[in-house]
């Protein structure tokens, strides 16, 4: 799957066919390929993601992400211990405070049709959103994209034989995209990084 041939060779709607109704830049057709709708949404609301090929160029993001963000020996807010030994060779200083620079973790699934990322209490442990930092950089794979919701609790199920708690969706990078309606009650604005590697 070459993910950014797909993205830039798209054809981008005209503006009359936003106008039918029938299409919006905020809500693209369901008949997009599940990883142009999750990229096309996700970073409308202010994500950014960077593509890797393996976890090599995914460390090398990170370490780019620290140098543009200024973070020397950061203190990191990470709750799994996979995440840390896969990060070893970085010297973090980690923490589980809500004032640390960055918030490292991986994911349960990205989901396409709302562009956020769905994350359990085996990411979060029983951490709220507002408890996290106010950065955060999530590593997620290729074969982690979902449709929808439903479907990452399905797969969530068939993985661990049941469902665990505190299961959520990431989605407000920006908060002039933050919605004031009921569905994002209790979420907070985040400045997300997703390292998104190819495993297909």
């Amino acid at each position: 799957m070459n993910l950014f041939k797909k993205i830039f060779t798209r054809n981008t709607p005209s503006p009359e066919s936003l106008e039918d109704g029938k299409s919006s830049k905020y809500m693209p057709s369901e008949d997009l390929p599940v990883d142009e709708q999750f990229m096309l949404m996700f970073t409308e609301k202010g994500g950014k993601f960077l593509y890797c090929d393996n976890m090599d160029e995914a460390h090398d993001a990170f370490q780019q992400i620290l140098l543009e963000n200024n973070w020397l020996k950061p203190e990191v807010c990470c709750l799994q211990d996979t995440v840390k030994a896969e990060f070893a060779n970085f010297n973090l200083n980690y923490s589980t405070k809500n004032t640390a620079a960055l918030y490292l973790s991986d994911c349960e699934y990205l989901v396409s049709s709302i562009g956020g990322i769905l994350v359990s209490s085996n990411q979060l442990k029983e951490k709220k959103l507002y408890e996290l930092p106010d950065h955060l950089v999530v590593i997620a794979y290729t074969s982690q994209l979902i449709r929808d919701i439903s479907e990452g609790l399905q797969g969530i199920k068939n993985k661990t034989g049941d469902i665990p708690s505190n299961i959520t969706t990431i989605q407000h990078f920006e908060k002039k995209k933050q919605d004031d309606d009921f569905m994002s009650y209790g979420s907070s604005s985040k400045n997300l990084y997703l390292l998104l590697i190819e495993d297909l």
